[in-house]
């Protein structure tokens, strides 16, 4: 049974910029640049009818299209670090489009996820990396900061159980106001094979 959750794509210049995060961390499983997105809310292992309730709730979602800037890199997992990723400035509109998303969820009776939300972009999964290397990995790249993109759309994506996260695959997506739909998969459009399955 797939996973699923909500997610943002990383448009391909802001992919190229985390990418050249990439190495110099012993023990780092790097996530493969396509798969680089920004989780909205984690939903689960789902039947398909409760994926389906999801799908025709989330049609409901209006919000307008907005400017993100990823910056700064952090790691989870103080004593045993296990993975380190890229934050997200502070965006209202990405904080109300995630509200709005984790109300649906919800009201549909899927948990709430315990951990605060915390917009980030999953750069690798660690294995055994000393807190000490990862110490330093981070401090040498703390001015992280990626040129501002456009986000025209919001996507239902789901992965199947593997090792580091990913393929995954986008299974509906849903276009943001002012951002005509072409502008929208190309501007947010990680990836030229993504499909939205309707």
């Amino acid at each position: 049974m797939p996973r699923l959750f909500t997610a943002l794509e990383i448009p391909r210049d802001a992919a190229l910029s985390l990418s050249l995060l990439r190495g110099g961390l012993p023990g780092a499983r790097w996530i493969d640049v396509e798969n680089y997105h920004l989780t909205l809310r984690f939903i689960g292992d789902v039947e398909g009818h409760v994926a389906d309730e999801i799908a025709n709730a989330l049609d409901r979602v209006h919000r307008p299209s907005f400017s993100l800037t990823l910056s700064g890199v952090g790691a989870f997992g103080q004593k045993k670090p296990h993975a380190v990723w890229a934050g997200a400035s502070a965006s209202p509109d990405l904080a109300g489009l995630q509200g709005e998303i984790d109300r649906i969820c919800q009201r549909l009776g899927i948990p709430a996820d315990p951990r605060k939300f915390m917009p980030h972009v999953t750069l690798a999964r660690l294995r055994n990396s000393s807190p000490l290397d990862v110490a330093q990995y981070l401090s040498a790249r703390g001015n992280f900061s990626t040129l501002p993109f456009r986000i025209g759309r919001f996507v239902l994506m789901s992965s199947r159980d593997s090792v580091g996260g990913g393929p995954y695959i986008v299974e509906e997506a849903w276009p943001l106001s002012g951002a005509d739909a072409r502008a929208a998969s190309r501007v947010a459009s990680a990836s030229d094979a993504s499909r939205i399955m309707r």
